[in-house]
């Protein structure tokens, strides 16, 4: 039987109002989303909860657009002087979530607000694993592997509104 890997996360607000996730959210739905690959026992990462300003900002710099983004993936690159000596951290990045855009989504696609948190934050954990969904093949397999996570945490299709099945 694989052990679990321990998560700790940084939870940062830069907004005033908090009125969601709260570190006991982030850290079952990140948790979910860890894959038993990983080659630590404990790994860390960062949530941070920003505002449209921020998130565009940082969109535009970091993905050449300018608008505010629902959730940004930033993976740690370990320096090149810990890995010729053998030594890793085990960090695996930050997450950037604009809550207004979280907010604005789940009214839009008629989803609950933890439900899209949640999807937010599992979506983001597995693009910090190196998950993607820019070819197809790869969109496919990420696509599933939310679709399973976010029914294991007890929440619906996250893309029944794209009308396309968990598989």
């Amino acid at each position: 039987m694989t052990e679990a890997v321990m998560l700790e996360i940084d939870l940062q607000w830069a907004i005033d109002e908090q009125p969601m996730p709260t570190l006991e959210q982030c850290q079952r739905w990140a948790q979910a989303a860890l894959q038993n690959d990983n080659a630590y026992q404990e790994v860390e990462m960062v949530v941070r909860i920003v505002d449209e300003n921020e998130s565009q900002q940082l969109n535009r710099d970091y993905r050449g657009k300018d608008k505010p983004t629902n959730v940004l993936s930033f993976p740690f690159e370990q320096p090149p002087g810990l890995l010729e000596l053998g030594e890793e951290l085990p960090y695996l990045g930050d997450l950037v979530v604009c809550a207004q855009v979280v907010i604005d989504e789940a009214k839009e696609q008629n989803k609950s607000l933890e439900s899209h948190w949640a999807h937010m934050i599992v979506h983001g954990t597995l693009h910090l694993q190196g998950f993607d969904h820019i070819e197809d093949e790869e969109a496919h397999e990420m696509e599933s592997l939310e679709c399973e996570i976010m029914q294991d945490l007890g929440y619906e299709n996250p893309y029944a509104q794209d009308q396309k099945s968990c598989v």
